[in-house]
């Protein structure tokens, strides 16, 4: 009987075996021994390495028939006889690692690595302990055996698999110490992030330090949520939380914006449509290339925050959820130091160490949305009601009949540019020295202070306020009032039928639907003023020009009836560069003498970004638009010509301050004394600069007296 077994054919080693096809049988190798082959052979074939599966029993049976007694290689590299392997049977698993392709410790622990790092989502920086997988062997593997990320079949890649395929290779297995400290890099600046968000001011003057070093409640309730859910309700609520707290960071930085310009904080209810108007100012500012930048950048600026924000609140759940212990412990001493916190009022430089700022802040917002949309129906009630919508045209404004009137906005002229002691000096000798000029010149004139129902912009909201008498401070209640026919000043001269009205606004570049709110017969806008120079900026042209226009195509003009003008004047809008200069009347021409003018001015973006600057450049211009309507009415004005001018709102924050008052100055000049005679009970100063202790109203309470004060009866 022959002594010999079948055996499988050995692979070609430069060829790496086939998973689709089982290798065809091949004819029997006569006398076949493990000892034969070739360690390559013996690589490249699993089963060969090991002897086989029943080849190998069948192998030993015959060997030991014959009374030979084959060796067998143990992983260590030392013979060994079969009687000292244990027994098996057909259909166990394999005994020797190898059949697997490696060591079955480092390879059960690298499948044990990589499914954590599945569950948590991140890969192999997923987690600060992520960066080295060797930790996860079995205690006295050997590296080598293991290999630096974890897997099975030692240093060198198994086959034909090139370095970096396998799992846990790469740079993080070369470089276990930078990866690991790039992992715990990156999840500081992640809780940093979400710590910035849950305590982030909405104020540009709170930005301190003691509001950083809060412990917000959030916080805790979010990291106990978080370690109790299961993988996917958990990473839900990760992404949920990380884009809720980007929103509420993006409307942070918004109120910071609003608070800065307007003095008020971001309505996400009415104030989306100021945006078109925001992208206007900076093209005007900074040019079309520059606004489309800043534009550009701002979009940016939201993506990534959201993004941001939801990767690192990801990344800290799944931290949570890998060291479940850890963070619970942490989670109920950091809810027992917030309590103490809270309950003993403890505080750091008068900031509470307890903070809910967050929930505050959500709560803040939806109560202002509320209260926005109960706002809507309350005031379309009370525009409803006036006093003198039905006060026939006989008993309308007796005392000023056959007065050419004329209602003059200056744009940004508020009590900051009187009373700051880095403004006042220049803006109060202007006042000083044009009230001189009026006096010369037979007018005399009375101030006060209104508070305008609008800050730093939204000029037309203080100009609806003044006109119509109605509080309107947001762009609802504007819309609402100019939808309907409320009795405005210029609309209460035009009921009279003595008057012509005549509006002479260069800020107006588009269709404007409001004129016939106002009561406005003839609307001169930029462009039909005739101007051929250069843009100030915002400002479409200088005040100058503005004024001289009015002179040319109207107020010169022979009239069958008395003038209601109104004039909105633009040289002080922000940002104050270049500033106009006033030149000889007879130069004005069209226009294009400002040319060299406009080019030898500074340059916007150097004065917006400083407060000092921006300071010093608006009280030059306050200065200049006065100058330019004294100027005017010295020269323009008549026995019965009557000036009321004041300005629309204070300048932003930057100029006027934080906190600053939302009061301008106010005055009405006249010749014939007998008009400023009216309003002595007002307790108004002699001259164009009020005095601090001037009567301070509501610009919304200025129609009612005024017209009151000028013989109008009230009608309801």
């Amino acid at each position: 009987m022959s002594s010999t077994t079948n055996s499988r054919q050995l692979p070609n080693t430069d060829e790496a075996p086939s998973r689709e096809e089982p290798a065809p049988e091949p004819p029997a190798d006569p006398d076949p021994s493990p000892d034969t082959a070739p360690e390559s052979e013996q690589a490249a074939d699993p089963e060969r390495a090991t002897g086989g599966d029943e080849d190998a029993a069948a192998s030993g049976e015959g060997e030991a028939a014959a009374g030979t007694a084959p060796e067998v290689t143990t992983t260590d590299g030392a013979a060994s006889s079969p009687s000292e392997a244990p027994e098996r049977t057909p259909g166990d698993g394999p005994e020797d690692p190898a059949e697997d392709g490696g060591d079955a410790p480092a390879a059960k622990a690298a499948e044990v690595v990589e499914t954590e790092e599945a569950e948590a989502g991140t890969a192999d920086v997923g987690s600060p302990d992520g960066a080295s997988e060797t930790a996860a062997l079995p205690a006295g593997e050997a590296p080598e055996t293991a290999g630096v990320d974890g897997a099975g079949g030692g240093s060198e890649p198994p086959g034909d698999e090139p370095p970096g395929d396998g799992p846990g290779r790469g740079w993080r297995g070369r470089y276990p110490v930078v990866a690991r400290t790039l992992a715990w890099s990156t999840t500081l600046v992640a809780a940093a992030l979400v710590l910035f968000a849950l305590l982030m001011p909405s104020q540009a003057d709170k930005f301190q330090p003691a509001e950083f070093l809060r412990l917000p409640v959030e916080a805790i309730f979010g990291a106990a949520l978080l370690i109790v859910l299961p993988r996917r309700p958990r990473i839900a609520l990760s992404v949920a939380a990380g884009l809720v707290l980007g929103a509420l960071t993006v409307l942070n930085i918004l109120d910071i914006g609003f608070n800065e310009y307007l003095g008020r904080g971001f309505n996400v209810v009415l104030d989306w449509s100021l945006f078109s108007d925001a992208q206007a100012y900076l093209q005007d500012t900074f040019g079309h290339g520059g606004a489309l930048g800043i534009a550009a950048l701002a979009v940016a600026l939201v993506i990534a925050v959201l993004t941001l924000m939801t990767l690192s609140v990801v990344r800290l759940g799944n931290l949570v959820a890998r060291n479940t212990a850890t963070a619970t412990r942490a989670t109920l001493a950091l809810a027992m130091a917030w309590v103490t916190c809270a309950t003993l009022g403890l505080q750091y430089t008068g900031v509470p160490l307890a903070s809910e700022h967050v929930a505050l802040v959500v709560q803040e917002r939806a109560a202002r949305v509320r209260q926005t949309l109960r706002d809507e129906a309350a005031f379309a009630r009370i525009s409803k009601k006036d006093d003198f919508a039905n006060t026939p045209p006989d008993q309308m404004l007796t005392d000023l009949r056959g007065k050419d009137m004329i209602i003059t906005f200056i744009e940004s002229y508020g009590r900051s540019a009187i009373e700051d002691p880095l403004m006042a000096p220049r803006v109060d000798a202007t006042l000083t020295a044009e009230n001189k000029k009026l006096k010369q010149a037979g007018f005399a004139a009375k101030s006060g202070w209104l508070t305008s129902a609008t800050y730093g912009g939204s000029s037309w909201l203080g100009h609806s306020t003044f006109l119509s008498g109605l509080w309107i401070n947001n762009q609802q209640r504007y819309r609402t009032v100019t939808a309907g026919d409320h009795l405005t000043l210029v609309s209460a001269f035009k009921k009279t039928g003595d008057y012509d009205t005549v509006g002479v606004m260069p800020g107006v570049q588009k269709a404007w639907p409001e004129q016939k709110f106002y009561g406005i017969d003839k609307l001169y806008d930029a462009h039909h003023l005739g101007y051929q120079g250069p843009k100030f900026s915002w400002s479409t042209m200088p005040d100058q020009y503005a004024l001289a226009a009015y002179e040319r195509l109207v107020h010169s003009k022979k009239h069958d009836k008395p003038l209601m003008s109104t004039i909105i004047l633009t040289s002080s809008h922000q940002p104050w560069a270049p500033i106009p200069k006033t030149v000889p009347e007879d130069q004005v021409g069209d226009g294009s003498v400002y040319d060299a003018i406009e080019k030898a001015g500074k340059r916007p973006a150097d004065i917006i970004t400083s407060s000092p600057k921006s300071k010093v450049e608006y009280g030059k211009a306050i200065s200049y638009s006065v100058t330019s309507l004294i100027d005017y009415l010295v020269k323009y004005g008549k026995k019965n010509t009557v000036l009321i001018y004041l300005g629309d709102h204070q300048p932003i924050a930057r100029v006027s301050g934080d906190h600053a008052s939302r009061d301008v100055p106010v005055s009405i000049v006249a010749k014939d004394p007998k008009v400023l005679d009216k309003i002595a009970d007002w307790g108004w100063t002699d001259g164009l600069r009020p005095e601090h202790d001037a009567p301070v109203w509501k610009m919304s309470s200025f129609r009612n007296r005024f017209l009151t004060a000028y013989g109008s009866t009230p009608h309801p």
